[in-house]
């Protein structure tokens, strides 16, 4: 039987920290301990949980799911002790978040270093991608979209309002004559990384509508590739607020006619089940929320 704590919290470290040594020096044991726990382990499975060569350590497809397993169970157990001993639950565990790429490098990079620095027990791992990812079959604790979100299932909790606007760098508009107004812009430059096709809706000052056709000679797949052409006076893009307040407060950027917006592109985080909602998804979203509030009140 699978029954022995020692070897089955041996394991789960060895393929969270990827490798037999990182796993001791954590665990506070030598290392023939920990090669031990884990043949012992195998030999009561009965089958290789893990595939060891002189260079890598991989889990086998059984080794995966068995870590599965063993991380919600030590993830309970912790929450039980807690309970039992009086004490706050402490954020422990790995926590996985999906973002894209941009809201990623600029607001969850520096959180999450600071995290792990605060709370020893906890692990983050950050998938930065522009893709719509499977909660669940990915595993991912918390997912960070912006605009109205495509998950009928997931919780959702809003992070802060937002929408996209206008921006370029001043050195475009020292080629370029300065738009007034929306119909100005059919003469400019543009540069994107969406759909090509779609127009820009811009919300005015009085609520009226304007759709920008966006025809343009750069684009990308990346909103980071997207960003430095602005930033270096290539053209005019549409972004996020949230991922340009710092550009802007330095002046690297500037709002393209001011007033005139999207719709609203609010901040969520998603969540693959409202039931227990643990210490280490409540400390990350508590601090994102601040964060993020704290950046947008820069430009305010």
């Amino acid at each position: 039987m699978l029954d022995d704590l020692n070897e089955l919290r041996t394991f789960h470290r060895i393929l969270a920290l990827g490798s037999l040594s990182a796993a001791a020096r954590e665990l506070g044991i030598g290392l023939a301990v920990v090669s031990k726990r884990l043949a012992t382990l195998e030999r009561r499975a009965g089958i290789r949980l893990v595939n060891r060569t002189t260079r890598r350590l991989s889990a086998t497809e059984d080794g995966r799911a068995l870590f599965l397993h063993v991380e919600r169970m030590l993830e309970e157990l912790d929450v039980a002790e807690a309970h039992l001993s009086g004490g706050a639950e402490q954020p422990h565990g790995i926590l996985r978040i999906s973002a894209p790429i941009s809201f990623g490098r600029v607001h969850l990079v520096g959180l999450a270093a600071v995290l792990v620095d605060r709370f020893p027990k906890l692990d983050i791992e950050l998938k930065l991608n522009d893709r719509i990812i499977d909660l669940v079959e990915e595993r991912i604790d918390i997912a960070v979209r912006i605009g109205p979100p495509r998950d009928s299932s997931a919780v959702m909790r809003k992070l802060a309002d937002n929408t996209r606007i206008l921006v370029a760098a001043p050195s475009y508009f020292e080629r370029h004559r300065r738009p007034l107004a929306p119909e100005d812009l059919r003469t400019h430059r543009f540069l994107r990384y969406d759909d090509n096709m779609l127009p820009w809706t811009l919300i005015g000052p009085d609520g009226v509508a304007f759709e920008v056709v966006t025809p343009c000679r750069l684009r990308a797949d990346s909103g980071d590739a997207v960003l430095d052409w602005a930033l270096a006076g290539h053209g005019i893009t549409f972004k996020s607020q949230v991922d340009v307040c710092a550009e802007l407060e330095a002046g690297q950027l500037e709002i393209v006619l001011p007033g005139w917006e999207s719709p609203p592109a609010p901040i969520y985080a998603l969540l693959p089940s409202g039931k227990h909602l643990a210490a280490k998804t409540r400390v990350f979203l508590d601090a994102l929320a601040e964060g993020v509030a704290t950046h947008m009140r820069g430009r305010q």
